[in-house]
């Protein structure tokens, strides 16, 4: 059978939306490849996935027809970009649309590379590992209507899926990329704050966990405004009100306001 998808990297995010395409029957395992470094790690993909596995990152782009997706570590893009650099993709009857997800690589960069092909450049973030992350996409020169579907479909596949300029991409980095870790704090300091008013830990850790993502799928499922879901909780004279007071003079809201900030600004200065 045809190979329509090569992989290069098949660490954990690319196994992640590796997993899912097959699992979802948007690829067939035979019409999959992946190149991937360490011998052990290519054993456990041909093994558990059944798609075909090479060292020889040239292979894949050679042979994958409809979408070559790079999921490796940015400091190695030159090197594989080397390396891929004498092959003419752009003489074949169907191009491959390259798709990236490597931090801080721009589609100039990234063009620059695979000259004259279509190119969509992808900050998807890690909750796609259990498929209920977060991609946006940003599209080449060389991208048209049909790239586009097929970008959403391969990111549909580990959650949900936004389009921005590329201007963006470091603003969706500072919210969407560097947010799990936010939340995450969230979640600790909630557990703790139980701890410190006399729960078992385990009971504590519990109830955040679940307050958090029950608050996060009421908000998605009802579409209502999180100030109308704060003002809903929020009796007057009640338990709710007194601690919003504490979050304003503690300054919760700017401090998060100013995390997402400086983050997108490491991002713009790592991207330089």
């Amino acid at each position: 059978m045809t190979i329509k998808f090569g992989l290069i990297g098949g660490g954990v995010m690319g196994e992640a939306l590796l997993s899912r395409l097959i699992a979802r029957g948007i690829y067939q395992s035979s019409e999959v490849i992946v190149s991937e470094p360490l011998p052990s790690r290519l054993d456990f993909l041909k093994q558990q996935y059944d798609v075909a596995v090479t060292t020889d990152n040239s292979r894949v782009f050679t042979e994958a027809k409809e979408v070559l997706f790079l999921a490796v570590k940015p400091q190695v893009f030159s090197a594989i970009a080397q390396e891929l650099a004498d092959i003419d993709i752009l003489h074949r009857e169907h191009a491959p649309l390259i798709i990236s997800i490597l931090a801080g690589v721009p589609l100039s960069q990234l063009e620059a590379a695979f000259v004259q092909l279509p190119v969509i450049r992808a900050m998807p973030n890690t909750p796609a590992t259990v498929g209920a992350g977060v991609t946006a996409i940003c599209s080449g020169a060389y991208t048209n209507a049909l790239h586009h579907q097929i970008a959403q479909q391969v990111f549909s596949a580990v959650g949900e899926v936004v389009e921005v300029s590329e201007a963006l991409m470091d603003a969706v980095t500072g919210l969407s990329g560097s947010g799990p870790a936010y939340v995450a704090l969230l979640v600790e300091a909630l557990a703790d704050g139980g701890v410190a008013a006399g729960l078992p830990r385990a009971i504590a850790n519990q109830l955040a966990l679940q307050t958090v993502l029950g608050t996060a799928k009421l908000l998605q499922e009802t579409k209502m405004h999180p100030a109308e879901l704060k003002d809903r909780v929020t009796s007057p004279g009640g338990t709710t009100i007194a601690g919003i007071a504490k979050l304003e003079q503690a300054g919760f809201r700017s401090a998060l306001i100013e995390a997402v900030k400086a983050a997108t600004e490491r991002s713009q200065e790592l991207g330089k």
